[in-house]
């Protein structure tokens, strides 16, 4: 009895072998990590496009001689062309009052980046304000 547990104990004592199991544990959890971390940089930019894209179109559209589906349109070009056209499908423009003042508000709902890209449909929604210009 004393022979198996001395067997048993010199078993559990061997530590030959666990170096590559530890570096593929290791290396699954620095890799999700690394994923991860690069995930939230492209959710980011991506918001970050979006935005700036809808203050340009804001901005556009509340000059005194254009109309608000310029602004529109401008706001679809520019996400069109830097993140894709279906982050500029839904895109709103509406005359209103921000802070007492006339404004026009430029609302735009897109995908939020999850995986790569893709990702949850209107999962964000931007909105930028610019003053209204008039030729009073």
């Amino acid at each position: 009895m004393t022979r198996l547990r001395r067997r048993i104990a010199a078993a559990l004592a061997d530590d030959t072998g666990s170096a590559p199991v530890e570096f593929v544990l290791v290396g699954v959890l620095l890799t999700a990590l690394t994923l991860a971390v690069l995930q939230l940089g492209v959710g980011l930019y991506v918001r970050n496009v979006v935005h700036d894209a809808a203050a340009e179109g804001a901005h556009r559209a509340a000059l005194a001689d254009t109309t608000l589906g310029e602004g529109a349109a401008r706001t679809r070009e520019i996400v069109s062309r830097t993140v894709g056209a279906e982050y500029a499908a839904d895109v709103d423009v509406t005359q209103t009052s921000h802070l007492g003042h006339p404004a026009v508000a430029v609302t735009v709902r897109a995908t939020l980046p999850l995986a790569g890209l893709f990702g949850l449909p209107h999962g964000m929604e931007v909105t930028a304000h610019a003053p209204l210009e008039s030729f009073d």
